[in-house]
């Protein structure tokens, strides 16, 4: 589940795509809390397939109710550039960062064009107006119920990045995000 803060008005409109830099991924269900979705003055809540999906669209995992998954996270956002630093890593500067390399100027979701080859598992790339997640040698058609199926990936293929690129550097730093059951189904 993802939170931007709240994005409805009281008649459960969504109004704006986000309110504020903090965009997190949560698991559904944390210590037996319950939550009415898109109750008023909460936050609106977000869906997406899997992991990888949600780091497409531009989110981080929670600091509260993934804080293991959030820990991997950091320690790939220090490891990106190869060298550790000695500085703390505040994550309201790594929400800053992913603010700006996720949305332009006029606040239209940002991306960029990279060789097919290059690109690490867990990113999304648009070929031909459809999602595709990138892993191994493989691409796999992203659906809203599953990946629903395997081609192969090829060589050299200029393609649109969905994945913002400091998530990219995470994910080759060593972070790999989860993914569906239907991943795994393909592929084998």
């Amino acid at each position: 589940m993802g939170n931007r803060g709240a994005l409805h008005d009281d008649r459960r409109e969504i109004v704006r795509a986000f309110r504020g830099q903090r965009w997190i991924t949560c698991v559904l269900e944390f210590r037996g809390r319950r939550r009415a979705i898109m109750a008023p003055n909460r936050y609106t809540e977000l869906f997406f397939l899997d992991e990888a999906v949600a780091f497409a669209a531009g989110h981080r995992p929670c600091a509260e109710c993934r804080r293991e998954r959030f820990n991997a996270f950091k320690r790939a956002w220090i490891g990106r550039a190869g060298t550790a630093s000695s500085r703390p890593v505040y994550v309201s500067e790594i929400d800053a960062e992913l603010h700006r390399a996720r949305l332009d100027m006029q606040r239209r979701k940002r991306t960029h064009e990279a060789p097919l080859h290059s690109l690490p598992n867990g990113c999304f790339v648009e070929i031909e107006q459809a999602a595709y997640l990138v892993w191994n040698e493989a691409l796999f058609l992203w659906t809203p119920e599953g990946y629903a199926r395997k081609e192969h990936r090829p060589g050299r293929l200029a393609v649109t990045v969905l994945t913002p690129q400091p998530i990219l550097h995470c994910f080759r730093a060593g972070y790999e995000p989860e993914t569906h059951c239907s991943l795994q189904i393909l592929r084998w």
